[in-house]
């Protein structure tokens, strides 16, 4: 009995550690241009540094990823409270770029704020695949 707590603690941990490492891949590939589905529309992660002080930035990765690097001059809002209530934090007639840890979340989330007739662009690769020197 004392030994399923912790099998069960090192599964979740696993899982966790193998569904961010599939959007790592996932991010790569998307960057390489080998997976071609990425509806709407979309900019590579390097690009921003053009935009950085310009345009709205969205990093919708949770609060304790966002802590561990981010874009100067993005806004944290968590994929879930943007995609419930995105008229508190959006509005209809602007451009926002969407961007998360891989391009996974961000593409995700785009495809469901296009859909609610957002102007929203996602950010290819991630705060994982910027090489730029506008982190914080």
């Amino acid at each position: 009995m004392g030994l399923t707590k912790p099998i069960e603690q090192n599964l979740l941990s696993y899982q966790g550690t193998f569904m961010y490492l599939k959007d790592i891949i996932r991010g790569g590939y998307i960057m390489l241009g080998l997976l071609k589905n990425t509806p709407g529309k979309t900019i590579p992660v390097n690009k921003l540094d053009e935009l950085i002080e310009k345009a709205d930035i969205i990093d919708i990765r949770e609060p304790y990823e966002y802590k561990t690097g981010s874009l100067r001059s993005t806004k944290n809002i968590p994929m879930d409270k943007l995609i419930a209530n995105p008229e508190t934090h959006m509005k209809r007639d602007k451009t926002y770029y969407i961007m998360c840890q891989s391009g996974n979340r961000s593409r995700q989330t785009c495809m469901y704020l296009t859909k609610q007739g957002y102007d929203v662009i996602n950010v290819l690769g991630g705060i994982g695949a910027y090489t730029g020197s506008n982190r914080n």
